[in-house]
């Protein structure tokens, strides 16, 4: 699970950056890397909304196991 952790918080700081640069830029990274309709640029985006669901059910059904998986995460980083 850690793994599928990591895997969808990466996922969601690149849907809320690409959505940053939407809303001050007017500038769509996802859609200029990959074009604006592209199968790539679709699969993306449904990756980043079911990480957003993950996380949602992780942190109202789970918050306590989502909690000890990232501080065990983080703590086997720093050592």
């Amino acid at each position: 699970m850690k793994v599928l952790d990591i895997v969808t918080t990466v996922l969601l700081l690149v849907g809320a950056l690409n959505w940053g640069l939407v809303g001050f830029f007017g500038f769509n990274l996802v859609g200029a890397l990959f074009g604006e309709v592209s199968m790539v640029s679709r699969i993306i985006y449904a990756l980043v909304g079911l990480s957003a669901l993950y996380e949602i059910g992780c942190f109202t059904f789970g918050l306590k196991e989502t909690q000890h998986r990232w501080c065990d995460t983080l703590a086997a980083i720093k050592h």
